[in-house]
């Protein structure tokens, strides 16, 4: 995950007045990670684009919107989440080294309105004391299921599992083999997706990761089926200035890719891109149609994570949070959107 602009004074302020005390720092690992309880205060975001009221941008149609703060300075840097439930609960992971579970509120015509029963808990190593250190805990994809979470971290690359237990979560049950060559990963650019294939699609139920912005010769980006009958390294074709930073599969097969892009004269964008899931094999450049794309004039932020779900009614959802990077200049959001695939 690329850092969009540094973090708060008041923060630099705080670690200067410690040094100039001559106060020493705990230790990362001095005691055991506390489930913390931050309250979380949001905003309905009633409208995508900005002074207008148009809701349907090609096949998704915007369903409604949050800003979220809290005083506690731990919230924020959300960077993956699965729904554990569909449009209700969920877990997360914050590329700070913090896991986050949930609930999105919602109001009489099922627009969200909040995160309720919101919890937050540090990473822990195997004597479960809190690891701490950035270059171990940068958390950028998840997958879920079966009761265990799939992590992509980058930094230090691995891609790890973890028993869901969100009073209490350890440390991983084990690493997997992601493939790709570790070489081929460039620091600050690793996977961040991580996402289960349809289990009676060609690929049956085959976990797949997603590099951000990690590229072979050809400008491609790096991914890969870390398992199943189709197991091994792929591509995905880069187009334009946009990496990316989150993907589900659909239904039917396709893997749907939530990217993003920066620049200091445009500020952030988004897009949304459905991979042709046949395109999704050993040695092949995968490619599909870009669905939307979204800048400083509609209300996205820094956009990280992203889920698909179906609405109790049949619809196909997509979610999307932002990671606010810690920073006064940018907002925590989650956004709804209905795919529709006349």
């Amino acid at each position: 995950m690329t850092r969009l602009v540094p973090r708060p004074l008041l923060r630099l302020v705080a670690v200067s007045l410690a040094a100039s005390c001559a106060l020493a720092p705990l230790p990362a690992a001095a005691k055991p990670a506390e489930v913390e309880h931050p309250a979380i205060r949001a905003w309905p975001i009633g409208h995508f684009r900005i002074g207008s009221d148009e809701t349907r941008f090609g096949p998704l149609e915007f369903v409604g919107g949050l800003e979220m703060s809290s005083s506690d300075w731990d919230f924020g840097a959300l960077s993956a989440f699965r729904f554990l439930e569909a449009g209700t609960r969920f877990v997360g992971v914050a590329d700070t080294g913090f896991w986050f579970f949930g609930t999105v509120a919602r109001d009489e015509t099922g627009r969200p309105v909040g995160f309720d029963d919101f919890t937050m808990q540090q990473m822990v190593d195997e004597k479960g004391d809190i690891i701490g250190e950035k270059w171990n805990t940068d958390a950028e994809g998840l997958a879920v299921r079966d009761g265990v979470a799939t992590v992509g971290f980058e930094r230090e690359h691995r891609v790890s599992e973890f028993r869901l237990t969100p009073e209490d979560m350890k440390a991983p049950l084990r690493d997997l083999d992601f493939l790709v060559p570790a070489h081929e990963l460039r620091r600050n650019r690793g996977f961040e997706t991580i996402a289960f294939a349809h289990p009676h699609g060609i690929h049956e139920g085959a976990r797949v990761v997603v590099s951000e912005k990690s590229l072979d010769r050809r400008g491609n980006i790096f991914a890969a089926i870390i398992e199943g009958p189709a197991k091994g390294v792929f591509t995905v074709a880069r187009r334009g200035e946009f990496d990316i930073t989150d993907g589900a599969f659909l239904p039917g097969g396709d893997l749907l890719l939530l990217e993003r892009s920066y620049s200091v004269g445009k500020g952030v964008g988004m897009r949304l891109r459905r991979i042709h899931g046949e395109s999704i094999m050993p040695g092949a450049l995968a490619d599909g149609p870009i669905l939307m794309e979204a800048d400083m004039g509609y209300q996205i932020d820094n956009m990280e994570g992203m889920d698909v779900w179906r609405r109790g009614d049949g619809a196909l959802m997509v979610s999307v949070v932002s990671d606010d990077n810690h920073s006064l200049l940018q907002r925590n959001l989650y956004l709804e959107f209905v795919l529709h695939e006349e």
